[in-house]
């Protein structure tokens, strides 16, 4: 596999839809990140991607949008306690049916806002335009469908979607990237 392509892509996608994020005033030109929530991603990934790829033909934008609702869900439960959501299952992020609605269940039952509401629909709007680029990028690059390739990009484009949840959930929560001095190495973290 071409590892080098795949970082470009992914790093092509998360800039893309940084500055997407960043107009509709979700984010501030930053990717808030913590190591714990891209460590939980590689546990979920595997679980996620298998239910994901099943929804590529009929529904490409939820098949990489979902990874963003799912980035919200762990952010939110990080926050809350962090023991217990890193034990947490993928399946606890699931709504009554399953995957399908797995979006409406970390909206309404984890982040505690009412599905009709503003907020609610404003998550929605950047999530599903973010979706429709990852999607948009990915048929840019013309990739044979099925093939290994196709599925380590789609792979990477997913995890690329649950950083951007992860980042919008916790600005919304009031973190912030902020510069620290250590010593004399410039670094940065969380606040």
């Amino acid at each position: 596999m071409d590892t080098e392509y795949l970082n470009r892509f992914e790093e092509r996608l998360q800039q893309e839809l940084l500055r997407l994020c960043t107009d509709y005033h979700v984010l501030d030109g930053t990717l808030l990140a913590t190591e714990d929530l891209d460590n939980r991603w590689h546990d979920l990934a595997p679980e996620y991607v298998a239910d994901a790829v099943e929804q590529i033909r009929d529904y490409p934008v939820v098949s990489v949008a979902w990874a963003a609702y799912l980035g919200l869900g762990v952010a939110f439960c990080w926050d809350e306690d962090w023991e217990a959501s890193a034990q947490a299952t993928y399946q606890s992020y699931y709504g009554e049916q399953g995957f399908d609605d797995m979006d409406e269940h970390i909206v309404r039952d984890l982040l505690g806002l009412s599905l009709d509401g503003e907020e609610a629909r404003q998550l929605e709007d950047i999530i599903r335009r973010c979706g429709q680029t990852t999607v948009g990028l990915i048929r840019h690059e013309q990739i044979e469908p099925q093939s290994p390739l196709a599925f380590h990009v789609f792979a990477r484009a997913c995890r690329t979607m649950f950083r951007i949840g992860v980042a919008i959930e916790l600005k919304r929560l009031g973190y912030k990237f902020e510069k620290v001095e250590i010593g004399r190495v410039p670094g940065g973290m969380l606040s």
